[in-house]
């Protein structure tokens, strides 16, 4: 019986582990730049502006009322123009409501108010618990 010449079939073989080889350092690569892509862009998209736009407007308003300079039906305006038009701008729910107590700082006409401040555009979500000066 003669013997059979194996070298070709080895050859096939090591091409092909070497082809899956670097198939898979391809896709190892492409999903690397991929993750610091987000990373990076989750950096950037968050909107530390738009947040600090609409606190500057809340505690605005809030400061306002609470020197008696606005009344309760002009604050709830307020309130609602706050909300509708940073959803129609920014596509961001804002809300914002006290908690706590209303206290009354000694010997002054002015109030402190404690705020709940909650922002979400779909990607970040942001709370923050405010009190007035």
């Amino acid at each position: 019986m003669a013997r059979l010449n194996d070298d070709a079939q080895w050859i096939v073989l090591m091409g092909f582990l070497v082809s899956f080889s670097l198939f898979f350092l391809a896709m190892i690569i492409n999903q690397s730049t991929l993750v610091g892509q987000t990373t990076a862009e989750s950096v950037l998209d968050f909107p530390k502006d738009d947040i600090r736009d609409v606190k500057s407007v809340i505690t605005g308003s809030v400061l306002l009322y609470s020197s008696n300079k606005i009344s309760t039906d002009q604050y709830n305006i307020l309130q609602d123009d706050i909300t509708n038009i940073s959803l129609s701008r920014k596509a961001a729910v804002v809300w914002f409501s006290p908690y706590g107590d209303i206290q009354k700082q000694s010997g002054t006409d002015h109030h402190t108010r404690n705020l709940t401040i909650h922002y979400n555009n779909g990607v970040t979500e942001y709370t923050e618990y405010w009190t007035s000066p």
